[in-house]
């Protein structure tokens, strides 16, 4: 049996620490929790850019709760297999500051996330996140859809 400081390597296990970065980190806002589920080295790939290693994820983490007032992330659904966790997510938050360079709108967003987390001994290693990003811009006022 696994003691608290000794990760499993299950698929749960795996599910379980994914699980932590939305609902705990970008949730809850508890932003240094990246120092417990990440490895030194991780990697997260979005449209936002790639960053690298736990100081980028914190920063960012901090810039989107600084943006986006009860900005939320909830799990919908989670598939695991192997060391990769895939999961559904929606996101939620009111345009309260500085976003991509675009002052506050007051527009709030709801849109699909999708992040898949590859665990590597029990800590996140790298992350893929595929935000609605269209969507978001849209519903913020930042960008207008073409009429059809």
């Amino acid at each position: 049996m696994a003691s608290a400081s000794t990760p499993t390597r299950t698929p749960e296990a795996a599910e379980l620490v994914a699980r932590r970065y939305p609902e705990d980190v970008a949730t809850q806002g508890n932003i240094d929790l990246i120092d417990e589920i990440c490895t030194e080295d991780v990697v997260d790939h979005s449209p936002l850019g790639e960053l690298t290693g736990r100081e980028e994820q914190k920063a960012q983490i901090r810039m989107l709760r600084e943006a986006f007032a009860d900005f939320s992330a909830t799990v919908e659904d989670v598939v695991t297999e192997g060391d990769v966790v895939a999961m559904r997510i929606t996101l939620r938050g009111m345009h309260k500051g500085p976003f991509m360079g675009v002052e506050a709108t007051g527009n709030t967003f709801e849109v699909s996330n999708m992040v898949f987390t590859r665990v590597e001994d029990g800590l996140i290693a790298e992350r893929w996140v595929i935000p609605d990003m269209m969507g978001m811009l849209t519903q913020l006022g930042i960008v207008e859809l073409p009429k059809m």
